[in-house]
């Protein structure tokens, strides 16, 4: 490894010490295979108490997994999800809804990612049509994925009419951690009113472990089935607990994100007077969109990796993860100043 350093990501950041420290503790001994172990019960009842006395929890592998998991529990083949256009589900999942699901998706444009009671309402159509696919589930990222968050208000009100409409509201949370920090709230009121949770660790410290909270005691109790054919029950699943176990002791959880969103708000603070660069989106969360000229762009990531977010307009993100530093932030926007005024 190089040691190189950058914005590319949060997942591209190293993991926090408290929980390499927590996966040490557990590699002793024997324990049974597959979650069957006392300490594994326990933490994912303790990580269920962070969403409510009715939420039960299980851990999976990665993102991807929770939410194709979250939606094979509760669809049916011919059942359709409601979600933005600019969602996790729908450009990042390689068609994993779709094959592996095999549900719909009916994207919508979202406003800086978000959906409102309106647009998703318009998607609903032809209920009880057997030649149409039916709205069974809909999925708002929190926050999303132009890192721009749900208030407490707009989550109750797309419950409020999901469930009006006989649905299910399920929230992408693989960065429900930095909304709650920003929202200033718990894990369980930054997705209040959701049925089913994609919980996210891994974008926030943890080395390989998300989990998805279920909060119907029916649904709960056939996902170990669907966990286990869908390739996500891990073996030696006290592994994964023990990550868990140190992202909700003492709110690691909540020191992390809120680290990581205070250097978004830095970098952008740093760069937004900076001739030739616009900032293109709300900073709420840990990211940072720009629009830069090509160039410019080009001549950054030779030293710092971060992505091209829309090559047409030279937009990009910036990401900051738990373990950026004040010095990062500091030289990465003395960077993008040097470059814009060389352009």
């Amino acid at each position: 490894m190089s040691g190189e350093r950058g914005f590319a990501s949060d997942n591209s950041a190293t993991i926090h010490p408290d929980v390499l420290e927590a996966i040490a503790r557990v590699n002793v001994g024997h324990a049974f295979g597959y979650g069957h172990d006392g300490y594994s019960w326990d933490v994912a009842r303790r990580v269920a108490e962070c969403f409510g006395e009715e939420a039960q929890a299980f851990f999976v592998f990665n993102g991807t997994g929770a939410n194709v998991l979250c939606l094979r529990a509760v669809c049916r083949p011919y059942a359709a999800v409601i979600c933005a256009d600019t969602a996790h589900l729908n450009v990042d999942e390689c068609g994993a809804p779709e094959a592996i699901a095999g549900v719909k998706l009916l994207t919508v444009p979202g406003v800086d990612g978000k959906l409102t009671p309106d647009v998703v309402m318009r998607r609903v159509a032809r209920v009880g049509d057997e030649h149409a696919v039916q709205a069974r589930v809909v999925s708002i990222s929190q926050c999303t994925e132009l890192g721009t968050l749900y208030t407490r208000e707009e989550v109750g009100e797309l419950a409020a009419v999901t469930h009006e409409r006989g649905m299910l509201l399920h929230v992408d949370g693989a960065r429900l951690s930095n909304a709650a920090a920003a929202l200033g709230t718990s894990l369980r009121e930054a997705a209040a009113g959701a049925d089913l949770i994609s919980f996210g660790g891994t974008k926030n410290g943890l080395l390989a472990a998300e989990a998805v909270v279920l909060f119907n005691s029916d649904v709960a109790n056939e996902f170990n089935y669907i966990r286990k054919q869908t390739i996500q029950l891990a073996s030696k699943m006290r592994f994964l607990a023990a990550q868990f176990d140190a992202l909700i002791t003492d709110e690691l959880w909540l020191r992390c994100a809120a680290h990581a969103n205070a250097m978004a708000a830095r970098l952008a603070a740093a760069v937004d007077d900076a001739p030739g660069l616009t900032i293109t989106r709300p900073v709420q969360t840990n990211a940072v969109f720009a629009k830069l000229p090509a160039a410019v762009i080009g001549e950054l990531q030779r030293d710092f990796p971060f992505y091209t977010w829309d090559e047409e307009s030279g937009e990009v993100r910036w990401m900051c993860s738990w373990d950026t530093t004040e010095e990062d932030v500091d030289g990465f926007a003395t960077a993008v100043r040097a470059a814009l005024d060389a352009a």
